[in-house]
Parts: C-alpha cells; sequence; structure tokens
C-alpha cells in the first residue's frame, strides 16, 4: 500500500496545484467554524439542521476523522468532512464535500477529494463511499467519470426531507458510489485519465429513460446490454421554475435507474451530454 499512498500523494499535490489551492487538514476550532459557515452559504439550509455543526467537527476530528479545507490564499473555498466506517471494513464514508459557489469550475473538488484518498490510503483505507443525487447531472459526471467511482446503490428518500436551496424539498434519493482507492480505473482517473463512457458511441444502446422536446422525461426500454438513462441538464434550476417537472424527473429516474443498478451492472458511467451508460458484464477501460 506504502507505493499507492505515495503515488496517490504526489497526484493530490498535482491536482491542487492546478486548482491553484492549498488543501490541509483542519482540527482547530476557527478553521472548523469556518467550514460550518462555508457550508451554510453553499446550502444556505434551514437553520434548524445545517449540514454539519463546528461542535460535530471538532468531536469528529478528535475521534481521528477527516476534515480537510482547501484555501486560495488566506480563503477557505472548499472543504470536505469524511468518518470511518466498520474497522474490518477499511473503508471511509465522505459525508460531505462542498465548494464556494465564486470557485466551481477549477477542479477545487478534485483536490479535495484526491487530498482525500491519499489521506485514507496513508491509514490503510482501500475505499471511499458517499452519496449524490442522481439528478444533479454534473455531480454524476464528477463522481462517475472524473474520479472513477462505482455505483453500488440506489436509496429512495435516503435522508428524508431536505429544505436548502439546492435540494427544494424534492425527496432526497441517492446513489451510493464506492471508490475503490487502489483500482487501476481509479489511479488512472487520479492521474488525468479517466475513462469517458460516450452515449453518441454507445453501439446498440437502448434508450431507458430520453428526453422530450420540452424536456420531460420519456421512458423507453431497458431490454440491452447497454442502456442509456436521461438526467435534466439542471435539475437545481429546474426546482426553481418548474417543480412538478422536477419531481416527475425524480419519479422516472427512480423507476427506471433503481432496478438497473439493483441488476450490479459492473459498468456505469456518465458522458457530459447527461446520460448514465450502463453496461452490463463490462468494465471501463
Amino acid at each position: 500500500m506504502t507505493g499507492i499512498a505515495e503515488t496517490a500523494a504526489h497526484a493530490a499535490e498535482a491536482a491542487s496545484r492546478a486548482a491553484g489551492v492549498r488543501v490541509r487538514d483542519l482540527t482547530d476550532l476557527p478553521d472548523l467554524d469556518a467550514v460550518y459557515r462555508l457550508y451554510d452559504d453553499i446550502w444556505r439550509p434551514d437553520p434548524t439542521n445545517p449540514p454539519v455543526t463546528t461542535e460535530l467537527l471538532r468531536a469528529l476530528t478528535k475521534g481521528g476523522n477527516h476534515v480537510a479545507g482547501a484555501y486560495d490564499g488566506t480563503t477557505l473555498v472548499g472543504a470536505s468532512v469524511a468518518f470511518f466506517g466498520p474497522p474490518a471494513d477499511r473503508v471511509m464514508h465522505s459525508h460531505v464535500t462542498g465548494v464556494a459557489p465564486t470557485s466551481l469550475g477549477r477542479d477545487v473538488g478534485f483536490a479535495l477529494k484526491l487530498h482525500q484518498r491519499a489521506w485514507a490510503l496513508r491509514r490503510g483505507v482501500t475505499a471511499i463511499t458517499w452519496t449524490f443525487d442522481p439528478l444533479v447531472s454534473r455531480n454524476a459526471y464528477f463522481n462517475l467519470a472524473k474520479l472513477g467511482g462505482a455505483v453500488a446503490e440506489y436509496l429512495p428518500d435516503f435522508y428524508g426531507g431536505m429544505r436548502d436551496a439546492i435540494n427544494g424539498g424534492d425527496a432526497t434519493d441517492r446513489l451510493l458510489v464506492r471508490w475503490d482507492l487502489a483500482a487501476p480505473e481509479v489511479e488512472a482517473a487520479c492521474a488525468g485519465s479517466p475513462a469517458r463512457p460516450d452515449a453518441e458511441r454507445a453501439g446498440a444502446a437502448v434508450v431507458a429513460l430520453g428526453r422530450d422536446e420540452r424536456g420531460a422525461p420519456v421512458p423507453g426500454s431497458t431490454d440491452g446490454g447497454t442502456v442509456l438513462v436521461a438526467v435534466p441538464p439542471d435539475v437545481t434550476a429546474l426546482r426553481r421554475t418548474d417543480p412538478g417537472l422536477a419531481r416527475r424527473w425524480r419519479v422516472a429516474v427512480r423507476e427506471v435507474l433503481s432496478p438497473l443498478v439493483a441488476e450490479g451492472p459492473r459498468a456505469t458511467g456518465f458522458d457530459r451530454a447527461g446520460w448514465y451508460v450502463i453496461s452490463r458484464g463490462e468494465r471501463w477501460s
């Protein structure tokens, strides 16, 4: 594991330089309070239900868990929080990673995740899991294409109601991602060469869920070796402009994607055009 950990550390350093940030572990109370305030600015949650509190972060770090921040100069522009799972599993769960809106598009999130990977490998962790909203296309691309993560489970309404500026009171369906830290596809992704499945080049793929000219979901067929599942281009904006249509997308994606994930297909990727590309019995190369 030592060689992989060293390679991961070099990849993390390179990602931080490319993003123009410095990523470091956080344990001091003022730094942890800055993480709390950053997340509050990003999600603008119900005041009674913040993503984390300063006190919780303090307890997590005292217990040896992972809190890291990305700094542009002296300004905190991103942070990530993770905690350990069952000891025998050698796994961590990444609870939340967020980047300030003013720093989006700079690969700050990529730098944070690569720092998290290197941190975990140094401690004997072999995998990190986390959840994301399957309707958010940019996160699907980041998690499955850019990082090389694998879909492990579909979780309907996992958190219950979350009234904040991003979730908008929608059902909190999530996909559970498993990031096998030493897997060849993950090493390649962290080195800047991720697999990029392309819906337009997916051969004899069938469309299990498409979009019509008005941007509404259109059910299709799942009877094929490679299956495509569409999501809306920007579900966060859609929740503001047409919440009814956003809810239709939630139900449509759940009805199609949940049983596909339950089958355990070996390759699930996401292309920039807004499609899950699911290939049964294959791995991306």
